[in-house]
C-alpha cells in the first residue's frame, strides 16, 4: 500500500460541501487534497434553479466542475477514487486514510463531506453516526465531531438538503479549521488598492488589496472564464438515480 508525503487536509467527497472547504482551506496555504468518488448527488440534478447568482438557474454538473477548477486554482489538489477507511496514524498525530484502489494518505485534519456515507468512519473511537433511516455524524455548531481533527460538512452533518446551504456549511467548517489551527483570522477579502492600508491599518490575514489596473485584469479574467464555461451546454449526459440505471 503506497503512502504519499503527509497532506494538512485531506477532503472526502467531492460535492459543493467538500469543494467549498476545499477552496477555503487552499487559499490559506493548508496543503489540501480531495478525494472524490465523482458520485455528488448533485449530478443527478436536472436543473439547479436555487443557488444564488444564477437567475436561470444552471446544470449542476456545470456548478460541480466550476467548483473543482476553483478548488485547483486555490492551489488544492483532487484524486478521483472512493475512500474504505479513515484510522487514527499509528504513532503518529493525524489520520491514515485508505482507497479502494490500496493508496494510503496521511493528513492532520480531515473533512467528511460524502452526503450519508459512513462505513469508512467506522475505525474512530468517538465519532457519533445517527441513523435516521439515512446515516449521518453528530457533530457540533461548527462541523466538528467527536474525534479531535475530524470534521463534518453538508448533508453528512445533518444541514439541510439544498446546494447553496451545503456550499456555505463546507466553507464554514474550513475557516473552523483554520481557527482550530490557530491560524491568523481568515477575512478571504480582495479590497481596492490602500483600503486598509491608507488608513493605518495593517492588512488583515487573508486579505489582499489589488490597484484598478489588476481588478480590470481579474474581471477581464472572469469575464471570459465564464464565457468559455457557458458557451456551450454540458458535455455530460444526466446523472440519474441508481435504481433507475439500465446496468
Amino acid at each position: 500500500m503506497s503512502t504519499t508525503v503527509p497532506r494538512d487536509v485531506i477532503v472526502v467527497g467531492g460535492g459543493v460541501a467538500g469543494l467549498s472547504a476545499a477552496v477555503f482551506t487552499a487559499r490559506h496555504g493548508l496543503d489540501t487534497l480531495v478525494i472524490d468518488s465523482g458520485e455528488s448527488i448533485l449530478r443527478r440534478n436536472a436543473h439547479l434553479e436555487n443557488f444564488p447568482g444564477f437567475p436561470s438557474g444552471l446544470n449542476a454538473r456545470r456548478l460541480l466542475d466550476l467548483l473543482a477548477e476553483q478548488v485547483e486554482n486555490a492551489g488544492a489538489h483532487r484524486h478521483e477514487a472512493a475512500v474504505q477507511r479513515v484510522k487514527q496514524s499509528e504513532g503518529e498525530d493525524g489520520f491514515a486514510v485508505e482507497t479502494d484502489a490500496g493508496e494510503r494518505y496521511l493528513s492532520q485534519y480531515v473533512i467528511a463531506a460524502t452526503k450519508n456515507t459512513t462505513e469508512y468512519l467506522v475505525d474512530l473511537d468517538g465519532v457519533g453516526i445517527i441513523d435516521r433511516g439515512k446515516t449521518f455524524v453528530d457533530t457540533d455548531e461548527r462541523g466538528r465531531t467527536g474525534v479531535d481533527g475530524l470534521y463534518a460538512a453538508g448533508r453528512l452533518a445533518e444541514k439541510p438538503h439544498q446546494a447553496v446551504v451545503c456550499a456555505g456549511h463546507g466553507a464554514e467548517v474550513a475557516v473552523t479549521v483554520l481557527e482550530d489551527d490557530e491560524r491568523p483570522f481568515y477575512h478571504d477579502w480582495v479590497a481596492p488598492d490602500g483600503y486598509f492600508t491608507a488608513r493605518g491599518r495593517d492588512l488583515p490575514p487573508g486579505c489582499e488589496e489589488i490597484d484598478e489596473d489588476e481588478r480590470r485584469r481579474r474581471e477581464a479574467r472572469s469575464l471570459e472564464t465564464m464565457r468559455e464555461r457557458f458557451a456551450e451546454p454540458h458535455p455530460d449526459d444526466q446523472v440519474t438515480h441508481p435504481s433507475l440505471r439500465d446496468d
